[in-house]
């Protein structure tokens, strides 16, 4: 059995569906046509589908007809929501939905876990086990993990394989490697309370304006001041709304941000240090706050070496060791993190960058795109890690 030949012959059908599903792009919750197009994909390759409860998305099951003394289940998932970007990359097959964009690579995972699908089920002859295809609805909105667990989607899952097509990496190398991968994401609202008062007296009121200003300033001190140099932290403040009238002193403005981090421990501090910075700065000219605080994703953090070697070692069957590259963790987030705390999992990363096709634009830019090329791979190591994890006989 050869995936690599198996997937070279997936490559156009892969590459059609990515266009396809780019062409279509869905938001959070909404995917409602990306799920009737994979579900109709599945059935006619006799997989099984079952929807997932309350949501859009589904599972495909798929059996493998080699016995085993330990049959064992192994899921592989794919997120399948775009984002509201409004997209310039000038592309044949660009987004016909005014701003919402394929601009993260949700298209690329969809197509590539049914490219997957098909290479399974061609191979299932010398698969000894059962693989879950799950296609995960809401992942840039940090929910969708989280609903799947609820709805049961895990049970009786030994392990889990997670992949995520990247712009800052060159096709088309995989990044496989043990660790913190990706940071935890938690948002916040900041709301700062002031008085109205007429924008010529403002000695009158009290400028919930100026108080946010020294808010925003102050918050940084947290990352410079409060927490260990060597632990990355980010605090980022990327909303502010406020003020009803150029004449009027604001009485009000809410500050909506998010919080990246590795560290358990840090992640667990930054919340107390929030509330305590933006009370005593906002409190400097007269000011209150009301601090909401979420907890959405945790780090992304490859702590099962051996899936994590099964992955590495399925990628160089495939194509050599020259297939795999290193890459630092990054400050951006990914939901997959909940199914890593309650069952073994793995993450890897697929490069998408190439720069002789002017491919370079990172994911969440209105330009991003990525070399097709590379597809095949994704495809392939999906279906490999799970033919491999199953014959382990761990």
């Amino acid at each position: 059995m050869d995936i690599r030949t198996l997937a070279e012959a997936q490559e156009a059908y892969i590459i059609d569906t990515r266009r396809h599903l780019h062409r279509h792009p869905e938001l959070s919750w909404q995917e409602t046509q990306t799920t009737a197009y994979i579900t109709k994909a599945l059935e006619a390759l006799g997989v099984p589908v079952t929807p997932i409860p309350g949501s859009t998305g589904l599972v495909g099951i798929l059996r493998g007809q080699k016995p085993a003394d330990r049959p064992k289940t192994v899921m592989l998932r794919a997120d399948i929501d775009a984002l509201p970007i409004t997209e310039k990359t000038g592309l044949p097959f660009a987004s016909v939905h005014e701003g919402v964009m394929h601009a993260c690579g949700h298209d690329c995972h969809t197509a590539m876990l049914l490219g997957a699908a098909r290479i399974l089920q061609e191979s299932r002859a010398a698969l000894c086990g059962e693989v879950r295809l799950l296609f995960q609805p809401a992942e840039e909105v940090n929910a969708g993990a989280a609903h799947c667990i609820r709805q049961g989607v895990l049970g009786g899952v030994d392990a889990m394989f997670g992949l995520h097509i990247w712009g800052d990496l060159d096709a088309p190398y995989f990044s496989i490697a043990e660790g913190s991968r990706m940071a935890s994401c938690d948002n916040f609202t900041l709301t700062v309370h002031g008085t109205a008062a007429h924008g010529s007296a403002p000695h009158q009121g009290v400028d919930a304006i100026v108080a946010a200003a020294s808010v925003v300033t102050a918050l940084q001190s947290i990352v410079s001041r409060a927490v260990d140099p060597h632990v990355p932290l980010v605090v980022t403040i990327g909303e502010i709304h406020g003020g009803k009238r150029f004449n009027i002193i604001a009485d009000e403005v809410r500050l909506v941000g998010t919080v990246r981090t590795h560290d358990k421990a840090v992640r667990g501090q930054v919340e107390a240090h929030l509330r305590r910075v933006a009370e005593h700065a906002a409190a400097v000219h007269g000011a209150t706050v009301t601090l909401d605080y979420q907890y959405l994703a945790p780090a992304v953090q490859n702590n099962t070496p051996r899936l994590t070697a099964i992955a590495r070692n399925a990628a160089v069957r495939l194509y050599g060791a020259d297939a795999l590259r290193d890459m630092p963790p990054l400050m951006s987030s990914e939901d997959f993190a909940q199914y890593m705390e309650q069952v073994p999992a793995v993450f890897c990363f697929l490069g998408a960058r190439n720069e002789s096709l002017n491919l370079t634009a990172a994911n969440h830019n209105d330009t991003f795109t990525v070399d097709e090329a590379a597809l095949k791979r994704g495809a392939a190591l999906y279906a490999q890690f799970a033919h491999d994890f199953l014959a382990d006989g761990r």
